[in-house]
């Protein structure tokens, strides 16, 4: 959560404190806390006298957060995400403000050493917290999908729905997905209309309703297995008696009312499609009975968690089976499962909606920069760009590649107008093929995609750049900017190149704060138009794409950046990926106890390579995916 930035540098930096500690868990003991105290306090305690006292103190401590109730204790079980951001801004040299005291760099290495310290005394096993999602609604995409895989027919209805709301930067996130009026009408005529076109289809009706009575005494029986069978793929799990009676007797009514076969049939189909549990994913919550508040997920409820996941649709005939039989929730069938799912086609799911929405590759159809400045933007080229950053994705996902790649892969696919855009000869076609790439380029932050998203319509921009990488590549988002805070082209004093006009507008220390890692990483890609074409100049001005990362990094172009990132921030790319697709997975933000499902994940990366489905792997056995906790009291 990105917190407010005000008027000056220290709010800022409390700003930042505040928002992590209101989204923590109470404390433990103190005792439990302090394992190390007089490492604490030979190290951190002077550190935060002499540099945030003055002003994070007593009743009056900026932002509400005093940190000088941590000088007994630095309370790592409650605290842990407030520490991990002092141990960034000040490595950074964002904190202390530029215009106070600083610290040596001694200090900085000796503070940031004895936090990581106490950070190491952090006791994932204190408590066991899997969490729990919100009843959730399929989304646009989960509806077609599931409608697909249910009858065989692909309509694409939800095209017609109202847009799925976002939270957590995807659309699946189960607290936001809501129900206005209009869906419910929705949902009605999408039911009726699937019933008629399965009733027209004979190959789908046969695949909704695969019985036929051997004779005429047979037909009610089988009537009512079809309809029983058809709304237990439906609701993902099996009937129970009252649910099959009721079934029943809504076919018996039609039927006893005179109504066609036909329309007997379409009015089951419709009763089924319209059933909250085929537009939910429920999950039952944890019984009185159950150890901590806290039970395994049903067989058929982790099937639609993993389906949903890997596919954005329901289980396949193969996950029914395994969670009849309970092998599913058996680790070694589970990763068994994985490799199966992501090697299908259906997998391709995640290409869509999560590559899409992590990389922001959704927003690439909307974008239009100026026609006259760039002549030779077309929508062929448009496509092609996007298309180009899913194959990596699915490369990367369909080959078991390293996750590495998304930063530093040297190689990519193109076809002959996206060559041609690039500078690639002997690419000729529609067709996409792979290539090497020009030592200029690695990786995603070079797709002229990623290049073009982070493009204002005339002219590049280094601060969406900046804050795309902080955002989508290490997780580390810079809060917004403050209030009244002109744009470049406002100030009649910003003359020059570009960078001078930045240069000119970080004169302000409150902009400064932030800007100096955020355009630092943006100019190392400033090489790169508005459309991610290479360029020397920008109009008369040689292109300097050099600049130095807060910690001293220096780098001259965007293959040194990249190279930077891909070795100084590794660990950093990869808790940010695996928390995306944690969050992703479960459809649930993550909460502070999260952070030792995702510091597994990367660890389980590191042991395999950074391969792709090592870190699904470690995802889906863990105890969020696997487990649902009760309510907890207000």
């Amino acid at each position: 959560m990105a917190s407010p930035y005000l008027s000056s540098p220290p709010v800022c930096f409390v700003a930042l404190l505040a928002a992590s500690l209101l989204a923590l868990p109470p404390s433990q003991s103190r005792g439990e806390d302090a394992l190390s105290r007089d490492h604490y306090g030979e190290q951190v305690v002077p550190f935060l006298n002499s540099y945030c006292i003055d002003c994070h103190s007593g009743d009056s401590a900026e932002g509400g957060v005093a940190l000088d109730l941590l000088i007994d204790s630095p309370n790592v079980q409650r605290d842990y995400e407030l520490w991990e951001k002092i141990i960034r801004l000040v490595e950074e040299h964002q904190m202390p403000p530029a215009d106070e005291l600083q610290p040596t760099a001694d200090e900085i290495v000796n503070v940031t050493a004895a936090i990581e310290t106490e950070l190491a005394t952090f006791d994932c096993t204190v408590a066991r917290h899997p969490g729990r999602v919100t009843i959730r609604r399929l989304n646009k995409a989960e509806y077609d999908n599931t409608v697909r895989d249910l009858t065989g027919l692909d309509l694409h209805l939800a095209d017609g729905f109202p847009s799925d709301d976002v939270g957590n930067g995807f659309d699946n996130i189960a607290d936001v997905l809501t129900i206005p009026p209009i869906l419910l009408e929705k949902y009605l005529d999408a039911a009726v209309t699937i019933a008629s076109q399965l009733s027209e289809n004979e190959d789908a009706k046969k695949r909704a309703f695969p019985h036929e009575p051997a004779n005429p005494e047979q037909r009610v029986e089988v009537a009512r297995r079809n309809a029983r069978q058809f709304a237990q793929r439906a609701y993902r799990r099996p009937l129970s008696q009252e649910e099959d009676d009721r079934l029943f007797q809504i076919m018996r009514d039609a039927y006893e009312s005179g109504s066609p076969l036909d329309e007997v049939f379409e009015t089951v189909v419709t009763a089924v499609l319209v059933n909250p549990n085929f537009l939910f994913r429920v999950e039952q919550d944890p019984d009185v009975e159950d150890l901590d508040g806290i039970r395994e997920l049903s067989g058929y409820e982790l099937a639609s968690r993993l389906s949903y996941f890997l596919w954005s649709s329901m289980p396949d005939q193969r996950l029914f089976d395994l969670a009849a039989s309970g092998e599913l929730r058996n680790q070694e069938t589970l990763r068994s499962e994985v490799d199966r799912m992501l090697a299908d086609p259906k997998s391709r799911a995640l290409v869509d909606n999560f590559a899409g929405q992590w990389l922001q590759l959704r927003d690439v159809a909307r974008l239009n920069p100026d026609p006259d400045l760039f002549p030779e933007f077309d929508g062929e080229l448009r496509s092609a760009m996007r298309r180009e950053t899913e194959i990596l994705f699915e490369t990367i996902v369909k080959e078991d590649r390293s996750v590495l790649e998304f930063l530093e892969a040297d190689y990519t696919f193109v076809n002959q107008r996206l060559a041609r855009h690039y500078g690639i000869s002997n690419v000729s076609g529609d067709q996409f093929q792979r290539v090497t790439l020009p030592d200029r380029r690695r990786g995603v932050l070079t797709h002229a995609s990623i290049l073009m998203l982070t493009s204002n319509p005339t002219r590049t921009s280094p601060v969406k750049r900046g804050k795309w990488i902080l955002d989508n590549i290490l997780d580390e988002p810079p809060p917004p900017p403050p209030p009244n805070v002109p744009e470049l082209e406002a100030g009649d004093e910003t003359l020059g190149s570009l960078r001078e006009k930045m240069e000119q507008h970080r004169a302000n220390e409150a902009c400064a704060v932030c800007h100096r890692k955020m355009d630092a990483l943006g100019f190392g890609l400033e090489n790169f138009n508005a459309i991610g074409g290479w360029r020397d100049l920008d109009g008369r001005y040689t292109i300097d794409a050099s600049g130095e990362l807060p910690g001293g990094k220096s780098f001259a172009g965007a293959s040194e950046l990249i190279g930077i990132l891909a070795a100084e921030k590794r660990d950093a790319f990869c808790r940010c990926l695996a928390g995306k697709l944690l969050t992703y997975a479960l459809g649930r933000g993550l909460d502070s106890y999260d952070r030792c499902v995702v510091k597994d994940a990367v660890k389980t990366l590191a042991e395999n390579d950074y391969r792709f489905s090592s870190l699904v792997a470690a995802i889906v056995s863990s105890d969020p995916f696997t487990l649902r906790e009760a309510r907890s009291e207000p």
